[in-house]
Formats: C-alpha cells, structure tokens, sequence
C-alpha cells in the first residue's frame, strides 16, 4: 500500500500516461467510462477517463523519475489514508463492471452512509441522495473530490 499514488497529469494525457506505465512495468489503474458519441450518422462508444486529470499508480522510488522524464505529469499527490484510496477504487471498479456509462458527480458532503445489500451493486458503499422510487448513491474517491452515482431501489439499501 505504500507505493500507490495518484497522479495530477496535464489535460487530455491520462490514456498516454497509462501507456508509459505500461511500457516501465507500473501497475496503474485508469477508470475509464463509456460514451456514445455520433460520428458522421453511426453511433460510437469511446472510453474515456472517468476521474480527468487523475492516474492511480503504484510507484516505487526507483520508477518516480522515470514517469516524471515523460513530461505529462503535473503533480504527484500521497494519499493520506492508501487503504482507503484502494477500497474506493475497488467500489468504484465494482460500480464501473456493472454500469460502464457511469459519469462522475459532484461529491456529497451531507448524507447517511450507506451499504448496498441487494442487486448487481451488492457490497458497494457510499453517501446516499434521495431521488424519487430510486436512491441515488455516491461513491466519493476522496483523495481527489470526486464521486459517481449508482441507482438502486431504496429496499436495497441498509444504513452503516
């Protein structure tokens, strides 16, 4: 857990970075969402990054100059709380498998903290907004400020 970290990369540089760690034998992790776009009367589903900006690494000191050499990294930010970070990942990884056209919201401050026990998003934690038959749940990446929302009934849903 020590050496994951994110990276703050320059606008529009996030699928290049992921191909550097590639090449350097960095695992990384680059939550990309699904969007259809019309391109000249068809319809086209592209991936795009679900956090802009943002690279999730594990980078051990002996590779950090290496990324920095690629001249697309703005800033390297330490988590304060790693495992935290990873089990926010996995939750939105989870949430990503399920609904691949998931888009990011702004986060909740206010809200219960809730667990998801029924349906495809079972296990999944989260800050909850009401919205009509549905609950709304925010899964907050809190290292950067950022979240998605998933939609569930209310009866899958159990306070923490």
């Amino acid at each position: 857990m020590l050496h994951w970290k994110v990276l703050f990369v320059k606008p529009r540089a996030e699928k290049k970075v992921s191909e550097y760690c590639d090449l350097f034998g960095v695992r990384h992790y680059l939550p990309l969402r699904q969007k259809k776009r019309i391109v000249q009367r068809r319809k086209v589903f592209v991936n795009l990054p679900l956090f802009p900006g943002y690279v999730f690494v594990r980078l051990p000191p002996e590779q950090r100059l290496r990324m920095l050499e690629t001249n697309l990294l703005v800033r390297i930010l330490q988590p304060l709380q790693p495992r935290k970070m990873m089990r926010d990942l996995v939750m939105v990884r989870r949430a990503l498998r399920v609904n691949p056209q998931a888009v990011t919201t702004p986060p909740l401050t206010k809200g219960t903290r809730v667990r998801i026990i029924a349906g495809p998003f079972m296990g999944v934690e989260g800050l909850v907004a009401r919205l009509a038959a549905k609950t709304k749940v925010v899964l907050n990446v809190d290292m950067i400020g950022q979240a998605i929302a998933v939609e569930t009934d209310a009866d899958f849903v159990e306070m923490i």
